[in-house]
């Protein structure tokens, strides 16, 4: 389950300079019910409570590992990310970048990353000149995803980037053309495409293994502390985007393209804020959307920072039902068929689909593997969350482009 923390990713401050420029299409006038408090910028924090750094440095890898810097010293990069390093057979941590000092020592320090690799905010151009760094994994606020990885870009580093990979579609074709200009990989980090359950999950819709697809339901929600834009970057519109949606909701969003291998051909959408309560001042509390597939099937999606936790996808064929709760944690996923081949699935330990997917991208940095989840699929991605936006603002049903975007 995705925290929700301000420091998952380890900056904030921020909200509307960020957006504003990339926000040109139909995006725009869907988010123009959320104003943003301030222009957005990168700053180091504290270090997250709870943090449990490694004891010695990992071990040695192979001769061609690739070294990766680490663009961001939030919980989510030094609770998930970082530690799974050691589990990995082809990367390694090179170097880290931060706009706190005492993190930049202690979590340096605890790596084993020589005091010259560890960077600034300010020192970031300096990577160009740094041989031991073969790429960057940016997991900053989605909002700075665009700039610090067109800067990768342009210090001629291939780029691992959270996801989603940015606030707008307008954005991810800026960062897949610098991508092409550089010559170098920008893949997008949807663990869930290396994760055993949602791959056995794939492979079981591609056999019909519950018959024709009908119906597919997915959740995503957490109740979200009391909060404000100035205190938590999921709650501000120049980090966070429109809120939820983003953040959690793009699990469901992805569950509902890869089980159903299927791009939507039209989207009706809802959202909700509630009035006088600052969590929401600048995001959605709630947003949830139905979409039509061209085979007849169907979608109901549900993500919101509001409601008791859950996260679940289920889908429901001519010929039984797969069930999946939860279904992209971190750990702990369960899975079972209903109908006439009814039985529990359990394909192996989940937690492995950090390493594969940082394997997968040294795969593709030293042996030009295609990347499973590549800018494009983030390019998709981000269109149709401009989609589904554009519903709830119109309060109507919007036809979609074989691209995801709207049609004119």
């Amino acid at each position: 389950m995705v925290g929700i923390v301000m420091t998952r990713r380890g900056f904030i401050d921020a909200s509307g300079a960020a957006s504003a420029a990339s926000l040109a299409a139909i995006a725009v006038p869907a988010l123009a019910v959320l104003e943003a408090s301030s222009s957005a910028r990168v700053m180091g924090q504290p270090m997250p409570d709870g943090v449990k750094l490694p004891s010695t440095p990992g071990r040695r890898k192979r001769a061609d590992s690739v070294g990766i810097a680490i663009v961001g010293l939030g919980g989510y990069a030094l609770n998930q990310m970082m530690p799974r390093f050691a589990e990995t057979e082809r990367t390694h941590i090179a170097a880290i970048v931060s706009g706190s000092p005492d993190k930049l020592q202690r979590v340096g320090d605890a790596y084993g990353i020589p005091p010259d690799a560890r960077y600034s905010y300010e020192a970031y151009p300096k990577i160009a000149s740094d041989k031991r760094i073969d790429a960057v994994y940016i997991v900053l606020p989605t909002g700075l995803h665009a700039e610090w990885a067109i800067r990768a870009f342009a210090a001629g580093k291939h780029v691992l980037c959270e996801k989603p990979m940015a606030l707008s579609s307008a954005d991810c074709e800026r960062m897949i053309a610098a991508s092409r200009r550089a010559d170098r990989k920008l893949m997008i980090a949807y663990r869930s495409h290396f994760e055993p359950y949602n791959l056995e999950a794939m492979q079981l819709m591609k056999q019909k293994a519950i018959g024709d697809i009908r119906l597919v339901r997915t959740e995503q929600s957490s109740r979200m502390g009391p909060t404000s834009p100035s205190k938590n970057w999921r709650v501000n519109r120049a980090l966070a985007g429109g809120g939820p949606l983003e953040d959690y909701g793009i699990y469901g969003l992805q569950s509902a393209l890869y089980l159903t291998g299927e791009m939507p051909e039209s989207i009706s959408a809802t959202t909700f804020r509630p009035t006088g309560d600052a969590r929401f001042a600048e995001i959605f509390a709630h947003v949830s959307s139905q979409w039509r597939f061209p085979s007849g099937a169907v979608a109901q999606l549900v993500t919101s920072y509001d409601s008791a936790g859950v996260n679940f996808a289920q889908v429901r064929g001519t010929a039984g039902a797969l069930m999946m709760d939860p279904a992209t944690s971190y750990s702990g996923q369960k899975m079972r068929l209903e109908g006439r081949d009814a039985r529990e699935l359990a394909p192996c330990d989940p937690t492995v689909q950090f390493a594969r997917q940082l394997d997968h991208f040294a795969d593709a940095v030293r042996d030009n593997v295609v990347i499973r989840t590549p800018g494009e699929m983030g390019l998709r991605d981000l269109r149709l969350i401009e989609a589904v936006y554009a519903s709830a603002k119109a309060g109507r049903t919007v036809s979609l482009a074989s691209d995801g975007s709207v049609r004119r």
